[in-house]
């Protein structure tokens, strides 16, 4: 009875340990956003807002959360699972790039007024002769998108800018798409970013969205990028 008693203790002990181990795997929580639902009014309303951070957002790290156990990507940072992404699960994809993609949108975002200045001005005038020319390409890589995905401004291994487009939640970090480098302004084109406000005028939106790009962010971003480089 003993050795029953021994054997039953060590396979609730071994369950136990499978419990902590898949919660430990729960890595990943929603970030705080940075400004009220309805602080980027009227260029995105507060409701998409609401719903795209809420309920979008939240989704994406509530899914990855559950891809997570067995994975083989258990206790990596979002960015290992990103730039490695073709090792895992369409789930893991899709999730963990969601969440990524979230959570730089938000940082490029800001009810504040900037201005490009810095080290990417130069270069954006250097690329493309003018910000407006910058702009023009990057609307049209947005507005071109077929479908849902996202538009990037990257800095590439080489030190050049270059304006890109990905589909889904897959970003210029990860293993699996064409071109890869480090984002720099990025725009979500999924219609849920737009919807309820633009219908299906996505060319509004895109326009719209330089009124509320954060460029010191960016600038960040792209100094970031030159040291990774």
């Amino acid at each position: 009875m003993k050795r029953k008693s021994f054997i039953a203790s060590l396979a609730l002990g071994l369950a136990a340990s499978k419990t902590v181990l898949a919660r430990m795997a729960v890595a990943f929580t929603l970030p705080k956003l940075p400004y009220a639902f309805n602080a980027l009014e009227p260029h995105i309303d507060a409701g998409t807002m609401e719903i795209h951070y809420s309920r979008h957002h939240k989704a994406y790290v509530d899914n990855l959360n559950k891809a997570l156990p067995g994975s083989g990507a258990e206790g990596k940072s979002l960015e290992e699972i990103i730039k490695n992404v073709s090792k895992y699960s369409t789930a893991i994809r899709n999730n963990a790039g969601g969440h990524w993609n979230h959570t730089f949108f938000w940082e490029i975002l800001s009810p504040k007024a900037t201005s490009p200045n810095g080290k990417l001005l130069k270069k954006i005038q250097e690329t493309f002769k003018s910000v407006d020319a910058m702009k023009e390409e990057f609307n049209k890589a947005a507005t071109g998108r077929f479908g849902s995905g996202w538009a990037w401004l990257i800095l590439q291994k080489n030190g050049d800018l270059k304006i890109i487009s990905t589909a889904n939640q897959d970003n210029p970090y990860m293993d699996v798409v064409e071109t890869q480098g480090c984002p720099i302004i990025g725009i979500d084109v999924w219609e849920h970013a737009y919807y309820l406000k633009y219908q299906n005028k996505r060319a509004d939106y895109v326009n719209a969205f330089w009124n509320l790009v954060n460029w010191d962010q960016a600038e960040k971003n792209y100094n970031a990028a030159l040291k990774k480089k």
